[in-house]
């Protein structure tokens, strides 16, 4: 009979305790260390079959001397998801992704099975086979190659692995998972790092990509030890505000590709939408010229975006002016009302700022303060900002427009939807010396105030 031990895990960092107690000394937090029974019967591999190759013993080798074999990436069929992992999912790689409930993390990859060319195994331990179908049928009604599996135990999902001999397997999600080698509850510390490192070998020794879905805590991390996003080779995740339409995908690691990049998605009554160019929907298209909006150029990883900053100004009623933001930070917020204050004479201290960025998305690009500067000062003087112009530059404490990093494609981006004019810092250089678009150079607060407003 196996021998079976009593731990204690951490429910949140995952530390390993001998007996229990009140505080974890590793994350400092009181009341998640939770008593969990582990197993210690004889491991198997990952296959189930009794006639396999014997493994051979790994030994040390020279770089020269390792062979390696250039394997093509998987393409998703999503553009949004390829640009994000890099080029498309590695043979062999493990990805885990992430994001509240609801968000849409198990629409996208049920979107990405129906419509992969290659042999998908779809696992979930959440929904039913009848369950999935009628999603299936409302992205995609004629799927060819995805086979679904409800599962949760990783024996027999290995089972029906090693039969159907899938290209990509997902699963769906992995805190539903359970493994015979460990007698403790699916969701526990110990669970989730057997079932991980079950994947793991199966994903590396057979070269097939496993797509995680991870559950997150009411802090956004990911659910679980932090010790399952330093396991697999790219952690996905999924935001947005579930009372807008727009999603973004981001890369908070990835060891095939760049984590600067980000994808777009909109959400609609057939699955996720591939927004190819989304300076359009984050920028109104009102005829009225209204007072308080400003168009900045950012960038969102490697992806130059035009986001429009609105902004009311407004004497407070009660004695506190409040300053209010939606999308950016507050405290840079303060930070340029009194620089504007400071440098620029205007006195805003006894009135209310509220700030928003259009969208619902956050930014926290510093080249976009020139545009807030603007829909403030705007929205003060009740003048409005040409629609044709667009901001791109940095504000420091002693007033000076201070220039900002890749700002061709900043100006590329604005000349290619139509902008006539973009105001910049003079302290940028350009590699071009002519543009199809009016550069604006300025040097200080003062020189934008006169520009703009006189």
């Amino acid at each position: 009979m196996a021998k079976v031990k009593t731990t204690f895990y951490c429910q949140k960092c995952g530390a390993q305790y001998a007996k229990w107690q009140g505080k974890c000394n590793s994350c400092g937090d009181w009341n998640t260390i939770v008593e969990e029974l582990v197993a210690k019967p004889d491991k198997k591999d990952w296959k189930t079959s009794a006639s396999k190759e014997a493994k051979k013993l790994a030994r040390p080798l020279l770089i020269a001397e390792i062979e390696t074999t250039p394997h093509d990436r998987l393409n998703t069929g999503n553009n949004e998801l390829n640009r994000v992992l890099g080029g498309g999912l590695v043979p062999g790689s493990l990805t885990l992704l992430g994001g509240e409930p609801g968000i849409g993390k198990s629409t996208l990859l049920l979107q990405i099975s129906l419509q992969l060319k290659y042999k998908v195994l779809y696992v979930s331990g959440e929904e039913s086979q009848q369950q999935i179908k009628m999603r299936a049928e409302r992205i995609d009604p004629n799927p060819a190659n995805c086979f679904i599996l409800t599962e949760t135990k990783t024996q027999n999902i290995f089972r029906q692995v090693e039969e159907i001999e899938p290209e990509v397997v997902i699963i769906d999600s992995i805190q539903t998972l359970h493994s015979d080698y460990i007698e403790s509850a699916p969701g526990s510390i110990s669970q989730i790092r057997e079932c991980t490192a079950e994947l793991i070998k199966f994903a590396k020794e057979s070269n097939t990509p496993v797509i995680l879905i991870g559950h997150i805590t009411k802090e956004g991390s990911i659910a679980g030890p932090k010790v399952l996003e330093h396991m697999v080779d790219t952690v996905l995740q999924f935001e947005g505000d579930r009372n807008h339409v727009y999603r973004i995908l981001r890369a908070h690691k990835n060891r095939f590709g760049s984590t600067h990049e980000l994808g777009i998605y909109e959400m609609q009554g057939s699955g996720l939408r591939e927004v190819n160019n989304p300076s359009e929907i984050l920028i109104s298209e009102n005829d009225e010229d209204l007072s308080g909006t400003a168009i900045a150029s950012t960038l969102e990883g490697m992806r130059p975006l035009m986001i429009e900053i609105q902004a009311l100004v407004s004497t407070a009623v009660y004695g506190t002016p409040q300053r209010s933001t939606t999308g950016y930070n507050a405290k840079r917020l303060n930070m340029l009302l009194a620089v504007l204050e400071k440098r620029a004479g205007f006195r805003l201290g006894a009135k209310d700022v509220f700030l928003n960025v259009t969208g619902g998305i956050s930014v926290d690009d510093p080249a976009i303060d020139l545009a807030v500067v603007a829909a403030i000062l705007s929205s003060n003087e009740d003048i409005a900002l040409p629609k044709d112009i667009c901001f791109a530059a940095e504000i420091g404490l002693a007033g000076e427009v201070r220039p900002v990093t890749r700002v061709e494609q900043r100006i590329l981006e604005a000349e290619k939807l139509g902008f006539a004019s973009i105001m910049v810092s003079k302290q940028n250089k350009f590699p071009k010396s002519e543009y199809n678009i009016r550069i604006v150079k300025v040097s200080k607060i003062e020189d934008v105030v006169s520009h703009l407003f006189e």
